[in-house]
C-alpha cells in the first residue's frame, strides 16, 4: 500500500487554498522551495499532476480537485485528534480562531470575552474583525460572523441577531448646513459610504437602498473609519445604532423616514464545529446575542 507523507499532503492543500506558492510558504512557515518540493514529491508518489502551474498562480487539475476532497478530510480528522490529545480529559486548550465584521468584532464581541478569558484561561482566542468574507474551508477561521447566510459548503449557519441602522450627521455638521427636515432635504448634503469594489458584502450598499440617486461624496473602505468621519463632521451616513450610540457627536437623522435592518449569522464548518473549543466559542457568541437586544435596536 501506498504511504502518504502528511506534510506533502498538507503542502498541497496550502498552495490549493491560496494559489500561489509564495504565499502558502508564508502562511505554512517554511521556505517556498521546500514546499515546492514537497508537493513535486506527492505528485511523483501518486502518478499525477495535481497542479496546472501558470503565471497567475497554482489551479487544481481535475485530479487535484477530486485529493483536494479527500485531502481535507484527513486534515479534519487530524484537527480531532489533535483537540483530544491537547487535552485528553476533554477540557478546553488550544486555539480558536474567530472572523467577524469589524463593527460587530470592536463594540460587541470584543468587550465580552473578559468573561469568557476568564473561565477558560487555557485557551486561547483569536478575535479577528475585519472586513471581508472568511473562508472556513480553507481554515481562515474556525467560526465566522457573517452578513448574509452561506448557501454554499459544508458550513451551518445561525441566525444571530437583527440591528438597526439609521442616517447620521455630528450635531456641528448639522448647525452649518441646510436643514434637514424632510426626505428630499438629504440629496443637498454630501453622503459618506463605502468604497464600491472594497464593498465585501452586498448587505453593505445601504445608500442605493434608501435612494439609487445618492452618490458618496466621501468613500472609506471600513464602518468604523466611517463612525469617525461622520462624527467629524465630514457629512452624512449610514450607520449601524449600536456604533452611533458610542459617538456622542452624532445626531440621528429622519428616524421615522430612514430606517435600515440587517443580519448577523454565526457559521461553523461541519467538520469542526464539534470540537470543545469551537463549540464553547459559538455557544458564547449565541448566548451573548441572545440576551442583549437592546444592544442591537434602534437609537435614539
Amino acid at each position: 500500500m501506498r504511504k502518504f507523507d502528511w506534510d506533502a499532503l498538507q503542502a498541497f492543500l496550502a498552495i490549493a487554498r491560496a494559489g500561489r506558492l509564495t504565499i502558502a510558504a508564508q502562511q505554512m512557515g517554511v521556505d517556498h522551495s521546500t514546499l515546492s518540493r514537497r508537493v513535486a514529491s506527492l505528485e511523483a508518489s501518486i502518478g499525477v499532476t495535481l497542479f496546472e502551474r501558470s503565471s497567475v498562480g497554482f489551479l487544481l487539475t481535475p485530479e487535484g480537485e477530486r485529493l483536494m476532497t479527500d485531502a481535507e478530510a484527513m486534515e479534519s480528522l487530524a484537527m480531532r485528534i489533535n483537540a483530544r490529545l491537547d487535552d485528553p480529559s476533554g477540557g478546553l486548550t488550544g486555539t480558536v480562531r474567530v472572523g467577524t465584521p469589524e463593527g460587530f468584532g470592536t463594540y460587541f464581541l470584543a468587550p465580552r470575552l473578559a468573561k469568557l478569558t476568564a473561565a477558560h484561561p487555557d485557551l486561547e482566542i483569536e478575535l479577528v474583525a475585519n472586513p471581508r468574507m472568511f473562508s472556513l474551508s480553507k481554515r481562515e477561521a474556525d467560526i465566522a460572523v457573517t452578513m448574509t447566510r452561506p448557501t454554499r459548503g459544508r458550513v451551518y449557519a445561525h441566525r444571530l441577531n437583527d440591528y438597526a441602522l439609521g442616517v447620521y450627521a455630528s450635531g456641528a455638521y448639522l448647525e452649518s448646513h441646510a436643514p434637514i427636515n424632510m426626505f428630499q432635504d438629504i440629496f443637498k448634503h454630501r453622503w459618506i459610504g463605502y468604497i464600491d469594489d472594497l464593498m465585501w458584502s452586498t448587505e453593505l450598499d445601504y445608500l442605493s437602498q434608501i435612494s439609487t440617486a445618492l452618490m458618496p461624496a466621501l468613500r472609506i473602505s471600513n464602518v468604523i473609519s466611517q463612525a469617525a468621519a461622520v462624527s467629524g463632521g465630514a457629512g452624512i451616513g449610514v450607520l449601524p445604532c449600536f456604533i452611533a450610540r458610542k459617538e456622542e457627536a452624532l445626531v440621528r437623522i429622519l428616524p421615522d423616514e430612514i430606517a435600515l435592518s440587517r443580519s448577523y449569522w454565526l457559521v461553523s464548518h461541519a467538520d469542526t464545529r464539534d470540537i470543545a473549543r469551537v463549540k464553547l466559542l459559538s455557544d458564547f457568541i449565541r448566548t451573548e446575542c441572545s440576551g442583549s437586544e437592546a444592544f442591537w435596536g434602534r437609537w435614539p
